[in-house]
Order: structure tokens, then C-alpha cells, then sequence
């Protein structure tokens, strides 16, 4: 989802985009639907759960006959966004809570429906329009040890009032947005938490296990959510939105590959479901298994490659 892992350098996009300037529609968009003309750009947030959903879109589009260039790991939205709305990047595997409120800085609804059209809207005057929403959310969840928690009696963010003192690791972004440590001293009135910024995931989990850190940002995807030795703490008050995974698209291209394109992308959306997507994530992070491997085995589970 996400913003809750490390950055990469603003260089890395740059170098990136110098390779896609001839893609982004003009004299080789095909006039008509079609599955010729140049290549699909499919890109991905630096994430494991961009990255594998970016692989299963573009398959099944490649599964399909249609041209894929594929620009994966690519950075946070602050890197992302001015490509995509540039039309460098034709095709990216949002959610929708937090491109609303980091992409373009406002409060979203809360309401996967409302969340949906308020986006659509958003991104309407930069060229991009919207698929359909998949079931499948990657959201912000904050995570402590079970046993701490248990002792404390903590089950809620709100809880953590009970504790002398919090101490939240994550990256360097989650200080000032609302929906990570801001949101903790804005919204939940946390006095009692400082925050710590540790980059990468790892030693994030290293820093909760040995007792350094009290609280972690992950994804509600991440194997480390309904692990035994965790507690996913309840956001009572809501400073995270609903986070269903939805295709953002160029209209280029969308008016330019017709209803056959945007079926094939739908017909995935509605397949995709949260505990699938972490299983998905167990078998990349914690098994090994390539994104590019793991997506093509999902889709010829589902009928869809």
C-alpha cells in the first residue's frame, strides 16, 4: 500500500521515465480499439503488494494479446503521480483511501463506493481515469507485541493512552500524514508517543521484537497481521481510510483499447480478495517465490491466464 515501506531516491523515477516518453499515447495510439499499437506502461509503488498486483494486470492483459512495458518499484506516490499524470506511466495498481489523501492531500470519505467517484473526479482533469474496485483493501494496520499488549490491556490505538510512553518506528513520510504518526498525535492525542524513523521494513519488525519500539506501521496484507505474537490494534477513531486496490488508467488509453480492455482488467479486479492478496505477499516476502511467478500462478487459478 503503500507509504508504510522504504523510499527509493527521486533518481530512481527519473531514470526510469527517460525511457518512456514515446508511450504515453500520441501518433502510435491506435485510432480504434485494438490490441496492437505501443505498449501498456503498467507501473508499481516500491511495495511488495504494488509490485505483485502490477504483475497479475499486466499478465492477464499479456494473456490477452496486449502489449505490456512493465516499470515496477518505482517509488512512493510523490515520485509516481507526476508520471502518471504526464501519461509516462499509463496504468497503476492504486488504493483508494490513500491516493486521495497523499496524492492529492485531501480527507477521503471512508466509504469504498464514495472513495471510488470522489477519486475519479480527482484524477479526471490529469487524464486518468478509474476501473472497477476490487473487495481487496491494503491499509494501514499498527501492529505491537501480543504479550505487551495483552498485558496492558491494549486492544485499540486509543488504548495506548494506558502506556508511559509509545514509541512508533516507521519510515520517514509517516511523521506528517494523518493517517500514520500525525494522525496518532492529531487525532488520538497521544502525548505520550515520539516517533522514530527506521526506513526499512526489517529492522522496523526487529525494533518491535526486541522492546525498542512500542508500535509499527504494515500492511493489513502483510503476513505479520493475525501472526500470534502480534496485536493489530483497532483504529477506533479512523485515521485510516478504506484502501481497495483500484486501476488507475490514462484515458488514452482506456478510450483508445475499448470495453474488451477494460473487461480484462475488471474481470481481475473481481477476483482479487484481502487474505488472497496476503497469501500472495507470504509466498514473495517470506517464501522467496518472484512477483512475476506468483502473479501468473494466481491468474491460471482463477481461469484468467
Amino acid at each position: 500500500m503503500r507509504w508504510t515501506r522504504n523510499i527509493r531516491v527521486a533518481a530512481l523515477l527519473a531514470t526510469a521515465a527517460l525511457g518512456l516518453t514515446a508511450c504515453g499515447g500520441g501518433s502510435d495510439q491506435p485510432a480504434a480499439p485494438s490490441k496492437g499499437g505501443a505498449p501498456i506502461v503498467v507501473a508499481s509503488f516500491n511495495f511488495t503488494d504494488s509490485q505483485i498486483l502490477a504483475e497479475i494486470y499486466a499478465s492477464a492483459l499479456e494473456a490477452k494479446g496486449y502489449p505490456v512495458t512493465r516499470k515496477l518499484n518505482l517509488g512512493s506516490r510523490e515520485l509516481v503521480y507526476p508520471s502518471l499524470k504526464s501519461g509516462e506511466l499509463q496504468f497503476l495498481p492504486e488504493y483508494q483511501g490513500a491516493a486521495i489523501t497523499t496524492g492529492f492531500g485531501k480527507e477521503a470519505t471512508k466509504d469504498a463506493k464514495a472513495e471510488h467517484d470522489q477519486l475519479e473526479k480527482l484524477f479526471a482533469p490529469e487524464g486518468v481515469g478509474l476501473l472497477n474496485y476490487a473487495a481487496a483493501e491494503d491499509k494501514n494496520t499498527y501492529i505491537m507485541k501480543a504479550d505487551v499488549a495483552k498485558s496492558k490491556g491494549i486492544a485499540s490505538i486509543s488504548d495506548l493512552k494506558k502506556l508511559d510512553k509509545v514509541v512508533m518506528a516507521g519510515p520517514p513520510e509517516c511523521e506528517k500524514r494523518l493517517p500514520c504518526f500525525k494522525g496518532f498525535k492529531d487525532v488520538y492525542k497521544l502525548a505520550n508517543a515520539t516517533f522514530q524513523t527506521v526506513q526499512e521494513a526489517g529492522p522496523r519488525v526487529q525494533q518491535l521484537n526486541s522492546g525498542a519500539v512500542t508500535v509499527i506501521p504494515v500492511d493489513s496484507v502483510s503476513p505479520l497481521v493475525g501472526d500470534s505474537q502480534y496485536v493489530a490494534l483497532k483504529d477506533d477513531l479512523a485515521i485510516v481510510p478504506t484502501e481497495n486496490v483500484v486501476p488507475a488508467v490514462n484515458k488514452k488509453v482506456l478510450d483508445g483499447r475499448g470495453t474488451d480492455f477494460a473487461n480484462v482488467v475488471n474481470a481481475v479486479s473481481a477476483k482479487l480478495t484481502t487474505d488472497g492478496m496476503r497469501e500472495l505477499n507470504k509466498r514473495v516476502d517470506a517464501d522467496g517465490e518472484p512477483a512475476a511467478d506468483v502473479a501468473k500462478d494466481w491468474l491460471k487459478q482463477q481461469g484468467l491466464g
